[in-house]
């Protein structure tokens, strides 16, 4: 059985770029300690299956998962829920 976190923040390169490439996702542990890793890290966590990550709380809770891109960079994205904008992009900058 997988892990669960939930991603709280973001940090993007080049705020300008209409693509907003994350870099690194983060969030607060259970204990209150803060954790940030790279989105890479992300991507292989969840395709081992060994976490699972979420944006939001409760009934607003989606699941994060993993896609490849055009140019065949794999890359997280939050599952589709109908609701624009993107869950990942809209969150706050990690610190």
């Amino acid at each position: 059985m997988a892990l669960t976190q939930t991603i709280r923040c973001i940090n993007k390169d080049d705020r300008e770029n209409p693509y907003e490439r994350i870099l690194n996702v983060g969030g607060v542990n259970p204990n209150g300690t803060r954790w940030k890793q790279s989105q890479q890290q992300t991507v292989a966590d969840i395709d081992s299956g060994t976490w699972e990550y979420f944006v939001g709380d409760g009934l607003m809770r989606v699941r994060v998962e993993t896609a490849l891109s055009p140019f065949g960079h794999r890359y997280i994205k939050t599952a589709s829920d109908g609701k624009e904008p993107n869950n990942l992009l809209s969150l706050p900058e990690c610190p």
